[in-house]
């Protein structure tokens, strides 16, 4: 059973605080993907959380989600958007023809073809030594067609790692282990993070060569995972949690008929990372957690005093996680160049939208109102009609008042739906 329901356009920028996000919700956690140019849209949904007074707890990201986040939490909470918009405002082409929005394909086209060729101010630069030829020995930390000595020296301005190590809000960044293909999680929790770490998430080969931490290698995280949602899952202790979780290639979208077309699709599924599955497989997941801490509570007092019985009810718990899901929409123009896209014009269309969807999420607050006590996991999406569905994990859903169902909701008995967890799965493998 499906329910959608749109969502009011709020009226953004009069500075008037939201209070959606209250603690009976837990931790607030931003999880950003990479993809480059389209990280702008990051920025702007970021931007929209600050304004309506939920800042991160947490923030986690990979590649250009772990610089997103890195310039979060090393700036002071008022200092964050102001940091965001200079950190993109060096990213930025500057060339007179990047203006043209009559060309915008001649835009994007030329942009990439600048970015392949000269790099990016502030980000990276041709590195010299890989025109030697593929098979010359550059050495690991050289064996990259770019350097981003310049991203080094940017982060090192616009950063502060002693406020990083406060965790406040804590950070973590994924990279993937070069020798053995494994993900790391880098978190300020656990060790005191540098520019290195930073640099390593964004590593992708072979644009980028890897970075040395401790002494071994580690290239961008999104080769392995683009979506670092696990690391929500695998953190102990579990807690109630509101994610906001910021995705920039759509996992669904038209047959191609063109090899260009062919290539823009490739790249959408490969960097979607199959999240949707992963979220419909921890809420099964979390829907016995729940299970077995109901199922523990009618034990017999000598069974519950069993060591073998407390160590299996350690699996039990009854923390929620709210996965807000913020996907970037795109428009009609875009292509498989759209992440190498860093035109202004580009960045603040990204920009915006994240802006205006995050708000109209805030707006809508779809975290709240009442849900099934025996489910753990709920996602919540703005799909691109701009309604809101609840899209995978088991849930009851009651509709709240300020949401106007749509005419297809109102058929579904007011909003409320009931899924289990096996059509759950099953939604989310078509979603994929």
């Amino acid at each position: 059973m499906r329910h959608e329901a749109s969502l009011n356009r709020p009226k953004a920028g009069n500075g008037t605080k939201q209070t959606h996000a209250t603690d009976e919700h837990g931790r607030i956690v931003v999880v950003l993907q990479g993809g480059g140019a389209l990280g702008a849209y990051q920025a702007g949904v970021y931007e929209a959380l600050h304004e309506a007074g939920i800042e991160p707890d947490w923030m986690i990201g990979t590649s250009i989600g772990a610089i997103n986040a890195a310039l979060i939490a090393g700036n002071e909470r008022d200092n964050r958007v102001p940091a965001l918009r200079e950190f993109w405002r060096r990213m930025a082409h500057k060339s007179i023809w990047h203006e043209w929005a009559a060309w915008p394909r001649f835009v994007q086209s030329a942009s990439y073809l600048t970015t392949l060729t000269a790099g990016l101010p502030g980000f990276f630069v041709p590195n010299p030594l890989a025109f030697l030829g593929p098979h010359v020995r550059l050495g690991s930390d050289n064996a990259g067609f770019y350097s981003t000595a310049p991203l080094e020296k940017t982060l090192s301005e616009l950063l502060d790692f002693s406020l990083i190590s406060r965790n406040k809000p804590r950070l973590t960044v994924g990279a993937a282990h070069v020798r053995t293909s494994r993900m790391r999680y880098f978190d300020s929790r656990n060790e005191e993070l540098s520019v290195k770490h930073i640099l390593a998430s964004g590593a992708l080969p072979p644009a980028f060569p890897a970075v040395r931490i401790d002494g071994e290698l580690y290239w961008d995280g999104g080769i392995l995972s683009n979506t670092p949602a696990e690391a929500i899952f695998d953190d102990n202790p579990r807690v109630n949690s509101l994610v906001f979780a910021v995705h920039m290639w759509n996992p669904q979208g038209p047959e191609p008929e063109t090899i260009w077309e062919v290539l823009h699709r490739q790249k959408d599924i490969q960097y979607s990372s199959r999240v949707a599955t992963h979220i419909a497989r921890q809420a099964q997941i979390h829907r016995l957690r729940h299970i077995i801490r109901e199922l523990a509570a009618l034990l017999p007092d000598e069974a519950r005093r069993s060591t073998a019985v407390k160590e299996l009810t350690t699996y039990g718990c009854l923390t929620r996680m709210h996965i807000v899901r913020l996907l970037w929409p795109g428009h009609d123009t875009e292509d498989h160049t759209k992440d190498v896209d860093f035109s202004p014009s580009g960045i603040r269309k990204r920009w915006a939208a994240g802006y205006e969807k995050t708000m109209r999420v805030i707006e809508g607050a779809p975290w709240t109102g009442t849900f099934d006590p025996i489910e753990g996991v709920y996602l919540h999406e703005l799909i691109e009609e701009e309604q809101m569905e609840p899209a995978a994990g088991p849930m009851m859903v009651e509709a709240r008042a300020s949401l106007a169902l749509d005419d297809a909701a109102a058929r579904l008995q007011g909003g409320a739906c009931s899924v289990s967890a096996r059509d759950a799965a099953t939604r989310a493998a078509h979603m994929k």
